[in-house]
């Protein structure tokens, strides 16, 4: 049985459970958010689209005792109002969904669960480092979506660029989920060929487009003040590569043993979630720039447990 519960019904939650249903990848949804007002309409909304599919899953919602059995449990619960400003308030952000972490944390453990948790919410890498301490689960059983969306916007980007298949774009961008996340070049290449050799040949100035890649979110942010379809196909993207074995590389939120939290780093995933994290050679710059962003993401580890002693 493919089950999987989805924590947080909100734009991103309603995605991946709409995309999980339509794709006939989820025979089993348990769907939970705050509202039961919203978790009913978004269950009869799917219902309905199944009347238009030859597959079927099987819906119940506000229950977290049905958990007990579900192969993985996905973390999506937020508040959008953060980006009320135009503007991501990371403390604010932080101090908003280290809550959710603790009210849902226990509840998902009091089930018997055993699975596979994923998180989306944010600050992704901050978050699921949390989650990981409060339900106490093997570490290679909690992970993020990590940079998995930041690096499907590279390869869009560099492909169109190029003017390629994004097929043929193979890479990384690494680090945290957020701001300090950056493109490891050195990683990348276009059909077996070193980026930059080729972007040169193409005259591409790099911190240009590098930028473009960064500025994708907040493009997208600012005209309907969220992003969904995005994260939603990357956090799909790992459950198929849990449920398949695929034993898949991805940059997912893992945990990294040298910094002591999770962060975006090429991982193999398979069934048992992760299975090993991979070694990317990188450039002395790049490592320099992973190194910070673990930084940033203990920066706010630290605030998160000086905010718990007031």
């Amino acid at each position: 049985m493919r089950k999987i519960g989805i924590i947080g019904l909100g734009h991103v939650g309603a995605a991946v459970a709409y995309t999980l249903v339509t794709k006939g990848i989820a025979d089993e949804l348990v769907l939970i958010d705050k509202s039961d007002q919203i978790v009913q309409a978004e269950k009869l909304d799917l219902e309905d689209t199944q009347a238009g599919l030859v597959t079927h899953t099987q819906i119940t919602t506000q229950d977290y005792t049905q958990l007990r059995d579900a192969a993985i449990v996905i973390m999506a619960a937020g508040d959008i109002s953060i980006f009320s400003d135009g503007k991501n308030n990371r403390q604010a952000e932080l101090k908003i969904t280290s809550r959710i972490a603790e009210e849902a944390a226990p509840k998902i453990m009091a089930s018997g669960f055993d699975g596979i948790l994923l998180d989306i919410t944010n600050p992704c890498d901050v978050v699921t480092t949390y989650l990981q301490r409060l339900t106490g689960l093997p570490q290679q059983q909690v992970f993020g979506t990590g940079t998995v969306l930041d690096t499907m916007r590279m390869r869009r980007a560099v492909a169109g660029e190029l003017q390629v298949s994004l097929q043929d774009i193979q890479g990384y961008n690494l680090g945290e989920h957020g701001e300090s996340q950056f493109t490891a070049w050195s990683t990348i290449t276009v059909a077996t060929r070193p980026i930059k050799e080729v972007l040169a040949q193409h005259n591409t100035d790099i911190t240009a487009l590098e930028k473009t890649i960064r500025s994708r979110a907040w493009q997208i942010i600012s005209g309907k003040g969220f992003t969904s379809y995005g994260i939603a196909a990357a956090a799909v993207t790992v459950v198929q590569a849990i449920f398949s074995d695929a034993h898949i590389t991805l940059p997912v939120s893992s945990w990294n043993a040298e910094h002591q939290l999770y962060i975006g780093q090429p991982t193999l995933i398979g069934r048992a979630g992760v299975l090993s994290t991979v070694d990317a050679t990188l450039s002395a710059e790049e490592q320099q720039a992973f190194n910070n962003s673990a930084t940033y993401i203990q920066q706010n580890l630290d605030s998160l447990a000086a905010s718990q002693l007031q």
